[in-house]
């Protein structure tokens, strides 16, 4: 079994910089134990899955927060690649409900010619949870201006990682992700600069005390992020919190078993006396 992986095919956040492409948009692909999952296919997934040698033909799950062009307008183009345009009906979609279903507000982004294309599609509510092969996923608390968003919380056999998606601060995510080992934070804006439905550098600061992960990964980075210094915005939160947190960069690849409990202790269980 190949050691798992969570690549960044993009971290830009707001429409100032994904439509300019300051920073790549094509969210995330986290693998493990030979599962495939890609996480919120903004503008350009396919393209920079390609530039970093990610085989959408492996998805077995894609993941959309929410209804928005920076998280989901190339899930139609993913499922194409996943399924060859349809020949081959394989793959699950895990969603929440405005990027599937029509509402009054906006049109899911979601084509419904694709959606016949996939062995399952599975429109997730918070606390509701699915399991694809070895991996649980739980959909947990979002306050944004789609009003259905979700995070997502991964478990696997050997660590578990939390994504925030975008969201205000709220008490309920203390909840959802207290002691992830992993935790990837959409902070879209420095310090107290304040944006409806965004975390900013604040908020992690105030999270991460209360969730002790092993690890913060700030991404989804705003264009007042990309007018300060990133890396400082993050040596910030570690400094202030205590939690080990860096800042994502396009085409970063991360092993998650470094930041394990259970890799861990079943380290310790090798020095056992005897």
């Amino acid at each position: 079994m190949s050691q798992p992986k969570l690549i960044f095919l993009g971290t830009g956040g707001d429409a100032i910089v994904v439509g300019k492409q300051m920073l790549s948009s094509g969210g995330m692909v986290l693998q493990v134990e030979d599962n495939q999952i890609h996480i919120d296919p903004g503008p350009g997934a396919v393209a920079r899955a390609a530039d970093y040698g990610i085989n959408l033909r492996n998805n077995v799950a894609l993941c959309v927060s929410h209804n928005h062009i920076n998280h989901a307008n190339d899930v139609n183009a993913v499922i194409s690649s996943m399924t060859h345009g349809g020949l081959d009906r394989t793959g699950v979609l895990i969603t929440n409900k405005s990027a599937y279903e029509d509402n009054m507000e906006m049109q899911p982004m979601l084509n419904r010619h694709f959606k016949d294309k996939l062995e399952k599609d599975i429109v997730l509510d918070v606390g509701k949870r699915v399991g694809i092969n070895e991996v649980e996923i739980r959909a947990t608390h979002a306050e944004h201006t789609d009003p259905h968003t979700i995070g997502f919380k991964f478990f696997t056999p050997n660590f578990t990682m939390g994504y925030s998606s975008d969201t205000s601060y709220t008490k309920e995510m203390v909840e959802d992700y207290r002691e992830v080992d992993l935790m990837v934070l959409n902070c879209l804006s420095p310090g107290e600069k304040k944006i409806i439905g965004h975390l900013n550098t604040e908020d992690v600061k105030k999270l991460l005390p209360e969730i002790r992960p092993k690890l913060a990964i700030i991404t989804h980075f705003g264009v007042k992020m990309l007018e300060t210094d990133i890396i400082n915005e993050a040596r910030q939160i570690q400094h202030k919190t205590g939690v080990q947190t860096i800042a994502a960069k396009d085409g970063m690849v991360l092993n998650p078993l470094s930041y394990s409990v259970n890799l861990r202790q079943k380290t310790l269980n090798l020095f056992k006396k005897q």
